[in-house]
């Protein structure tokens, strides 16, 4: 930041903390307690995809490096694009292992930061599921550094009592984004 950025009042946003992607699983035991939702072992990483060698190859490292155990029996990340033009990645994990699943999607975020590619994240999720098959994400915005509860319906519509219970129950776990309006719906998004 410059002299002038201090005498017009200007300053740099600052980075999120990645590491609270690792109170991820911490939350999913109360939420587990609250509601009954458990994880399902599935999470993704949503970004803007950038143009050329440099970002192609920092994708083929992240596959390299998330597909590692798949000789192992481990499941290949997938790459997707929705209607927007915004890319995605799933991870799948067993769905006891949610500290591995935060581990590939703080992984992710952290090489898309570290090799300048920050400004295209949008949000993470990890995926959740009730006995009655009714799914809800928590949803990690980047720049924010803040979760959100979504909880879609058939038809895109949400449970908006639900989330406000989601909301409730893990407070004191996550850093619960306060404004409303920021709680952006994901329809359809790799993951739920």
């Amino acid at each position: 930041m410059g002299f002038l950025d201090v005498l017009l009042g200007r300053s740099k946003p600052a980075l999120p903390d990645l590491d609270r992607l690792f109170a991820l699983p911490s939350a999913a035991i109360t939420l587990q307690a609250a509601t009954g939702f458990t994880p399902t072992g599935r999470g993704s990483v949503c970004f803007a995809t950038a143009e050329g060698a440099a970002f192609d190859q920092i994708r083929q490292d992240v596959r390299d490096l998330l597909d590692a155990d798949t000789g192992r029996g481990g499941i290949p990340v997938e790459f997707s694009r929705d209607e927007y033009g915004y890319s995605w990645l799933l991870s799948q994990r067993d769905p006891a292992d949610l500290p591995g699943l935060v581990g590939d999607l703080h992984a992710v975020n952290s090489t898309l930061q570290d090799t300048g590619f920050a400004s295209g994240l949008l949000c993470s999720l990890v995926g959740f599921r009730n006995a009655e098959q009714q799914t809800l994400a928590l949803v990690y915005l980047y720049k924010r550094g803040t979760f959100y509860p979504f909880a879609p319906l058939p038809g895109e519509r949400r449970d908006h009592a639900l989330e406000l219970q989601v909301r409730a129950a893990v407070a004191d776990d996550l850093r619960i984004e306060q404004d409303l309006t920021r709680w952006f719906p994901v329809w359809g998004a790799p993951g739920l």
